[in-house]
């Protein structure tokens, strides 16, 4: 399967934190989604704790690389985005997703750049969350966003 014929696809742009991407990639094998990777990274797909933290599931992702955020948004504008900030007032669970939706997540120490965040505006959610407290931990954020948009898909292709 190509990638965005998946039910599901979770994008992370600029992802600077290993286990994070390796703990996201297992949620991915486990509900069938596909990752899509955007760089730079702050890391290699080589390293050790990338490795161990998606455990044996690596096999088990579809995943696609991008050279840059411009290339995905220029390749992706027109799809069923959804940009995850904490600069947004709409919720996450606020919207409909549709099978093959993109769920786009930023990088851990400022989330996503400004320029998408404009250029995106409308397709902005943000997940509810205590006030004063910055954001949830990405592959915590990316589990809490997969199960929305899956259980108002009906969950379909798991058991």
């Amino acid at each position: 399967m190509e990638a965005g014929e998946g039910i599901l696809n979770i994008v992370l742009v600029e992802p600077e934190i290993p286990q994070n991407t390796g703990n996201i990639a297992r949620t991915c094998a486990c509900i069938g989604a596909h990752l899509h990777l955007v760089e730079p990274m702050g890391f290699r797909l080589t390293e050790r704790n990338l490795k161990r933290s998606g455990c044996d599931y690596w096999d088990d992702v579809e995943i696609r690389h991008w050279p840059s955020a411009e290339k995905f948004f220029q390749e992706h504008g027109e799809d069923s985005l959804f940009l995850f900030t904490g600069k947004s007032t709409r919720r996450f669970d606020q919207v409909s997703y549709v099978p093959g939706c993109y769920l786009v997540f930023g990088r851990e120490s400022r989330g996503l750049d400004s320029r998408w965040l404009a250029d995106f505006e409308q397709r902005c959610v943000r997940i509810p969350m205590c006030e004063n407290q910055r954001s949830l931990n990405v592959s915590n954020a990316v589990a809490v966003a997969s199960y929305e948009a899956l259980q108002q898909m009906g969950f379909p292709h798991l058991v």
